[in-house]
């Protein structure tokens, strides 16, 4: 039966905040308690500030959150739990979580998806397959069939059902960006490609474990892959496979472009014309990120788990996003 995020995320957001008031109030009945042992009613307040409960509390927007709750580092919102589905999604999509079973499935240096199945409950029947070869790409358009948008929205109707897919896509949209004026996939791609990153590194405290393959800012390639499946062969993988086929595209729309602009005139030629400008824009710049990547798949690059986020993420130079 298909269900809703947006019937999830209320439900949760009563659960969390019940339990706010509930501890709130067990602090207060316990100082009021004290104060009575030692007589020191009037004496000593009773009444716990909320910016002191120590548990989440959830506001459905920043502009909901009283002054009260300044300072406290537990307050959440509902683009801050949207954020955190988005990145279990991204975690199920590499098969570190499942849909299928609780806690970390694949979380061993090297694993691949045929250790996932082994873990799974029934292996014929998995409700989420994750991504076979360990790269999600990340482009300003679909043009993989792994597209990360693409695969967020499988999760989507594997999770909550297809029939309501983009009422839910929508609501995600509006999470993020309740000001946008594009539609719900595009609000979600402008996220994975200029957010997610960022917002992965801070809850990971600037030690991520799905990494980000970056060729620059007219964003014509970025990919995720997770640190734990990495194999030193990836890299001329995702050469081969990702990086050369996009080159190939931005040629190809390049010379579509060439042949459109011998016709065309007025609007519909300065049209084609600044498209021209940002395609060439962005084959120069996966250019260039072919070279860096091109050295780095002859090096077999190998990591070490046990070294950690800060030893290994270096070997890599600037093909990977700089760490904020």
């Amino acid at each position: 039966m298909a269900t809703l995020i947006r019937d999830k995320y209320e439900a949760h957001k009563t659960e969390v905040n019940e339990r706010f008031d509930q501890l709130k109030a067990n602090e207060e009945e316990l100082n009021r308690i004290f104060a009575e042992i030692y007589n020191m009613v009037g004496e000593v307040p009773i009444e716990v500030e909320d910016k002191y409960v120590s548990v989440a509390r959830i506001f459905d927007t920043k502009e909901e959150i009283p002054e009260s709750f300044k300072g406290n580092n537990y307050v959440r919102t509902r683009r801050d739990e949207i954020v955190s589905f988005i990145s279990y999604a991204v975690g199920c999509m590499f098969g570190r979580y499942s849909l299928d079973v609780d806690g970390l499935v694949l979380a061993n240096q090297g694993d691949t998806v045929a250790e996932y199945l082994a873990k799974m409950p029934d292996p014929e029947h998995v409700t989420f397959m994750p991504d076979a070869d360990n790269v999600l790409p990340i482009t300003d358009d679909e043009y993989f069939g792994d597209d990360i948008v693409a695969r967020f929205e499988q999760f989507v109707i594997a999770a909550y059902g297809s029939e309501t897919l983009e009422e839910n896509l929508q609501y995600v949209a509006d999470a993020l960006d309740s000001a946008a004026k594009c539609t719900a996939r595009e609000v979600i791609r402008q996220y994975f490609l200029k957010e997610f990153f960022k917002d992965h590194c801070k809850t990971y405290k600037k030690r991520p474990i799905y990494w980000l393959l970056d060729a620059g800012k007219k964003n014509s390639f970025k990919a995720l892959f997770y640190m734990h499946r990495y194999r030193p062969d990836l890299m001329a993988r995702i050469r081969t496979e990702y990086v050369h086929p996009q080159q190939e595209r931005y040629r190809s729309r390049l010379a579509g472009i060439e042949a459109s602009l011998e016709t065309a005139a007025g609007r519909q030629k300065a049209a084609l014309t600044k498209e021209y400008k940002r395609i060439s824009s962005q084959m120069d710049e996966i250019r260039l990120f072919e070279e860096k990547i091109h050295r780095l798949a002859d090096q077999m690059i190998a990591i070490d788990l046990d070294d950690g986020v800060k030893m290994n993420y270096p070997k890599f130079g600037d093909v990977l996003a700089m760490i904020k």
